[in-house]
């Protein structure tokens, strides 16, 4: 079931606008895409398994997992674990720092060893509140670097447990600040994007504690891997049902810079994470989807779909390019110019789509379609004297119920002139028969 309760609300086949119907269907999907990038794409929460190097004191975890362990033995050593960082957080002695940061280093490594992490035994036996105290300000950065991931780990668990880090959420925010080196901020949002991920509940409470500024500002830099950690929490903590929060990202400072140099120019990594974000701004919100309209997002969006071959960008740069489509009907008199260089852009990367042996991409490219389809006369047209028509055609008749239900409402539509109002509307006859394509 969708987060947010929301019912479900398909577009009317014969709307003659992309109008409310539309943008209700556009907040839907945007919820529903929740479930289907934890389970299709990418986990909404997300393990820390591998450090950025390793040296000899600290083995790659990828070497040293031990796959069949047995789970009771590995929350013994786990509960072990908190008790050694109990005795080292209060040790005052020669050498009191490096054993502290082997204590950390080890609940770090049972944490990072399984598929299941013994989080639950970690909880039971104390460790969150050794971990908050290991994440106070002034302590060294190798500290608070394997706090925060012991933190994000268990941010990955169950949601009671999530909820266990409650008390480390102000710590968690207040280290993702400018005075905080790159890697332990980066850290902590990961584990605030573990915890985002939870749902609506989790969200409200780091929006309240103030996490949305200071991640949006860590996607400005070029830094590739921060600011993919940033987007990725970003759209955990935007993603709806309410517009409140994606509105408030759009308007900080130099986030819609950020997200069209990183469309324009970063790596197909980047690229999928920002795309994310972008799915749930121009779904949520209408501030946001007019701003990105105003702006160059519309042909870089058409520019990744034309060049990219990566189902995981795929996805999402499509959405978003529907999300906009389904905007109100002077979004898509916008967006889509009869004649335009953009317009011809947007059908052929649809009828890539189409093409795709992909089918939630073949979907995607029949729900876009069926809002333009929507629209007037000339957006009917454009896809009517397009390559587009004898694909959909075909799959009507060959492609899964999924899909051809989607291309059903596309071919209703284009089949369905404007009306003022409640009018009742009038067929256009011409697109009832078929051309010899």
């Amino acid at each position: 079931m969708a987060e947010g309760g929301l019912t479900s609300h398909r577009r009317d086949p014969i709307k003659s606008s992309v109008g409310n119907v539309a943008a209700h269907r556009r907040r839907q999907n945007a919820v529903e895409v929740g479930k289907e990038r934890r389970e299709s794409l990418v986990r909404a929460k997300r393990l820390c398994r591998v450090s950025s190097s390793c040296d000899d004191s600290d083995v790659c975890i990828e070497n040293d997992m031990i796959i069949d362990e047995e789970q009771s033995i590995l929350e013994a050593q786990t509960s072990s674990a908190v008790e050694e960082l109990k005795s080292a957080v209060s040790f005052q002695g020669k050498g009191a720092m490096q054993k502290l940061v082997g204590a950390l280093r080890e609940m770090r490594r049972l944490l990072s060893k399984s598929e299941f992490p013994p989080v639950e035994a970690a909880i039971k036996a104390g460790a969150i509140p050794l971990l908050v105290q290991c994440l106070s300000f002034g302590s060294p950065d190798e500290q608070l670097l394997e706090a925060a991931w012991c933190l994000t780990n268990i941010a990955a668990g169950k949601p009671e447990e999530t909820k266990a880090l409650l008390p480390a959420l102000p710590l968690l925010i207040a280290h993702l600040g400018e005075k905080s080196s790159s890697p332990v901020a980066e850290q902590c949002a990961w584990a605030l994007g573990n915890v985002a991920g939870e749902g609506e509940e989790l969200r409200s409470v780091l929006l309240c504690q103030g996490a949305l500024p200071p991640l949006a500002r860590m996607m400005l830099p070029n830094k590739g891997s921060t600011v993919r950690t940033a987007a990725w929490a970003l759209s955990n903590l935007i993603k709806g049902p309410d517009h409140k929060a994606a509105t408030e990202l759009i308007r900080v400072d130099g986030v819609v810079d950020a997200i069209l140099r990183h469309l324009r120019k970063a790596d197909e990594e980047l690229a999928t994470e920002v795309a994310w974000v972008v799915v749930y701004l121009s779904a949520l919100s209408n501030v946001a989807t007019s701003m990105l309209v105003k702006s160059d997002a519309i042909q870089l969006l058409v520019q990744r779909l034309a060049s990219s071959n990566s189902l995981q960008l795929l996805i999402p740069v499509l959405r978003s390019l529907g999300n906009v489509i389904a905007g109100d009907s002077h979004t898509i008199v916008a967006v889509l110019l009869p004649g335009c260089e953009i317009t011809d852009n947007v059908i052929e990367v649809l009828v890539k789509c189409l093409k795709s042996e992909h089918r939630v991409l073949k979907k995607e490219a029949a729900w876009v379609l069926s809002n333009i389809a929507a629209g007037s006369v000339e957006h009917k047209q454009l896809i009517y004297s397009s390559e587009a028509a004898p694909i959909l055609l075909r799959l009507l008749s060959t492609a899964p119920f999924d899909i051809r239900k989607e291309v059903a409402y596309v071919l209703g539509n284009l089949c369905v002139a404007p009306t003022e109002g409640d009018g009742k509307p009038n067929l256009i006859s011409e697109h009832l028969v078929s051309p010899c394509w």
